[in-house]
């Protein structure tokens, strides 16, 4: 029977006497998807690329984790943060694994599905798989304080949904066509990642949610677990998880950011904060 060694006397040794341990690299994304702040972006392309090429530019890869917090946000940020991990999957031919904590919704699921599997705890919040536009209409308040708004435009939708004007059916139109638009893909995407997916009469594509235990059934994911637990399982106690930092820079570089010209400021910066918690409470978060 060959001599057990202690990992750190293990180390010691020559490669040539040591076993490889399995190695998964470990990503994790948490928050909501977008401009969010400068002291605290969301997840983008930018913020997530270095990350994912870290990831997978490891040596002796047996697969990459990410571990997905997110209760979506910005399309356009969530499919290229999709398209980025498909395609690193391909280039590396390594396997991807989704692992959901509190919700992967919206675009949190459409980056999930960049996964070959998703993995989600029972009481994970799971989908949201649709379109949606928020804001505010503030144009009887200036009104009622006596402001009068002017706008000029070269182009009849330049201001299109413009707060301070009343809203004008054209351009809800307009938005709906858009959002259609979105949905189509995003609808296209799932299915096409997803082909094994369940309706059972209801719609999955209606923007309605799912805890992991009935996402399971639906086959919105494929099996409930934790990134620990699940890759022991699959490549042994002595698999080697390794978490990839975000890269986020420095404190200071980032105050200089909010102080730059064109910054945003304090009130923006309080909006985008109670913007990104009136995303997490949709989930009861």
């Amino acid at each position: 029977m060959p001599l057990a060694l202690p990992a750190p006397l293990l180390a010691l040794l020559p490669r040539r006497f040591r076993k490889p341990r399995p190695r998964v690299a470990v990503v994790r994304l948490s928050g909501a998807i977008g401009a969010v702040s400068p002291l605290r972006p969301g997840l983008s392309i930018g913020t997530v690329a270095g990350s994912l090429e870290r990831a997978f530019g490891m040596s002796g890869l047996s697969a990459v984790a990410i571990v997905i917090n997110s209760p979506g946000g910005a399309p356009a940020q969530s499919h290229l943060i999709h398209r980025r991990i498909r395609a690193l999957a391909a280039e590396t031919k390594v396997p991807v694994i989704a692992f959901v904590e509190d919700v992967a919704a919206s675009g949190g699921y459409m980056i999930a599905c960049a996964a070959d599997e998703i993995v989600a705890d029972p009481t994970s919040v799971v989908g949201s798989i649709g379109v949606v536009s928020a804001g505010f209409g503030f144009d009887r308040l200036i009104e009622r304080i006596g402001i009068e708004r002017r706008v000029h435009t070269q182009g009849e939708a330049k201001a299109m949904l413009d707060p301070f004007r009343p809203e004008d059916p054209a351009d809800v139109a307009r938005l709906k066509r858009i959002q259609a638009d979105v949905q189509e893909l995003f609808t296209n995407l799932v299915t096409e990642r997803r082909p094994g997916l369940r309706q059972d009469g209801e719609s999955l594509f209606t923007g309605a949610v799912w805890t992991g235990r009935q996402a399971v059934a639906l086959g919105l994911v494929d099996a409930l677990g934790d990134v620990r637990q699940v890759m022991r399982a699959r490549f042994g106690e002595t698999v080697d998880l390794r978490l990839v930092a975000e890269a986020r820079g420095s404190l200071v570089a980032r105050l200089l950011r909010r102080a730059s010209p064109g910054g945003i400021g304090l009130a923006e910066e309080a909006l985008g904060a109670i913007e990104e918690r009136a995303a997490w409470a949709r989930f009861g978060l």
